[in-house]
């Protein structure tokens, strides 16, 4: 699928995000996975404002790039995905913790448009996929570049996950929630030797 519109966000994307890099043993640039979400939707959608929405999901929250910007360069639909799929730094002057970030997001998931929650699932398949395969024989390192609160973790994703559960059906779903009992079971396998490393 392509258009003047997925390539001038795909160029955006490049743009606003060049200077950011995964974690990982190999600092592959961001952009990589936006591309890759962008491309497994195309399995599921032929939603030119769904694609489009995908590469630029981080744009608001992790670049200069303003809601204003988004709305005028590619209309109100994506902007109001990408609002949707925005973490929530600050609440009323206070700034919000990972957890409490993460907790308002995915209420943003509950109440927002049904375009968002399919990004978001796609998201979050990339991002637990990447995990296990980067981190799977190197529990320290993921320690290390995710913070050592397993348990605080996975009841946030779970959370996440009851709205994708609520909300979304069909084979989206389903390789989610394979993908994602691949995480949990990641995690509990870190869990369990950081049991073993206390006797």
């Amino acid at each position: 699928m392509y258009s003047y519109r997925i390539e001038q966000a795909i160029r955006a994307a490049a743009v606003l995000h060049r200077e950011q890099s995964r974690n990982g043993s190999v600092p592959f640039p961001f952009v990589t996975h936006l591309f890759s979400v962008a491309m497994f939707l195309l399995d599921f959608t032929k939603d030119e404002d769904v694609i489009i929405a995908a590469l630029l999901h981080d744009t608001i929250e992790d670049t200069d790039y303003t809601i204003e910007e988004l709305k005028e360069d590619f209309g109100e639909k994506v902007t109001e995905i990408v609002s949707t799929l925005t973490e929530p730094k600050y609440h009323k002057d206070k700034k919000l913790n990972w957890v409490e970030s993460k907790t308002a997001y995915a209420k943003q998931l509950k109440n927002g448009p049904t375009e968002a929650v399919l990004i978001a699932a796609a998201d979050k398949i990339h991002n637990f996929r990447s995990s296990v395969e980067e981190y799977y024989d190197d529990h320290n390192r993921f320690l290390q570049d995710f913070g050592k609160h397993l348990d605080e973790r996975l009841e946030v994703y779970q959370t996440i996950s009851n709205v994708f559960n609520n909300r979304l059906d069909g084979p989206l779903l389903k390789e989610y929630n394979h993908v994602f009992d691949e995480y949990k079971n990641f995690i509990y396998d870190i869990q369990k030797s950081q049991r073993q490393e206390k006797f």
